[in-house]
């Protein structure tokens, strides 16, 4: 008994029959039927690549699995992994972030540094300390001993510095502060009282020369942009148990105060640091009579 045909078999012909009915020549029909076997042809190529896609997508998932097993026989977790490398590269970023604006803060740093050079070929020493830019004047050359009333070589060179500041637009908008300093030795009685009173006297002579009027023959900066500090000898920058330790403590700093974009640490920016001072003198030293402050 013959089985029950493919119904492709009698339903093209049928198919054929209709057309040539309705008057359809007999290419276009041949035509619709060869487009018919490429659509299922297409069909037929697309769906066995839909079973190996959902096939290779199953494999994966297994390999996944017996992945995720593998890790967790030794303590690893997939999601922690990726916690972690989300966290690896959110800090990266922020490293990244931090790297540009050091280097901006450096390039401001180094600018400044640039502006003071004319100072250092004056003969002043420009240092880092304190996380502050700092010139130091040396007291010795400035004053008398036991004086706060300028020299006259000390007064042209804080005229000096004053021109130097007044002709730069960058450097005369900035902020400064003048610090007197003293060395270790203790004063006591007469008109300043003590170290604290001398190092406040000196400061203020060199300010009052800083921003007298230029009409009076004084440097002519913004008073607005001064401030003052007496140190006395609590803040010594060489020990205080040599002449010439003595000599570099008794200065007077103009301290160029950082503003809001600088406020980094700037001894890590700078190629030579001032030294620390000692936090006590030698004791076995040997001890040398008082010198001028």
């Amino acid at each position: 008994m013959r089985g029950i045909a493919d119904p492709h078999e009698w339903a093209l012909p049928l198919l054929g029959i209709f057309f040539l009915g309705c008057g359809v020549s007999r290419s276009d029909w041949e035509q619709k039927v060869r487009e018919n076997e490429e659509a299922r042809t297409r069909l037929g190529s697309e769906q066995d690549a839909r079973r190996r896609a959902e096939a290779d997508y199953a494999d994966t998932l297994d390999e996944v699995e017996a992945l995720r097993s593998q890790l967790s026989e030794r303590g690893l977790s997939i999601d922690a992994m990726a916690a972690s490398l989300e966290a690896q590269n959110k800090a990266l970023v922020e490293y990244q972030i931090r790297t540009a604006q050091l280097l901006e803060m450096q390039e401001r740093f180094d600018l400044l540094r640039g502006k003071l050079k004319k100072l250092s070929q004056m003969g002043l020493t420009v240092v880092v300390r304190d996380n502050r830019m700092v010139v130091q004047l040396p007291g010795d050359v400035l004053f008398d001993s036991g004086s706060d009333r300028l020299r006259e070589e000390g007064e042209t060179i804080v005229l000096q510095v004053a021109e130097a500041i007044r002709s730069d637009a960058e450097l005369a908008s900035r902020h400064f502060q003048v610090a007197g300093h003293t060395d270790g030795f203790a004063l006591s009685g007469g008109y300043f009282r003590d170290n604290w009173g001398l190092s406040a006297m000196r400061a203020r002579s060199v300010l009052s020369v800083l921003i007298g009027p230029t009409a009076e023959g004084g440097g002519g900066l913004d008073p607005a942009h001064f401030s003052l500090a007496g140190y006395g000898s609590s803040d010594p920058v060489a020990p205080n148990d040599t002449p010439d330790g003595r000599s570099k403590n008794r200065r007077v700093e103009l301290v160029v105060q950082p503003d809001v974009g600088e406020l980094i640490n700037l001894d890590s920016l700078a190629d030579d640091a001032a030294p620390k001072a000692p936090s006590a003198a030698d004791p076995t030293a040997e001890p040398s009579l008082p010198e001028k402050k």
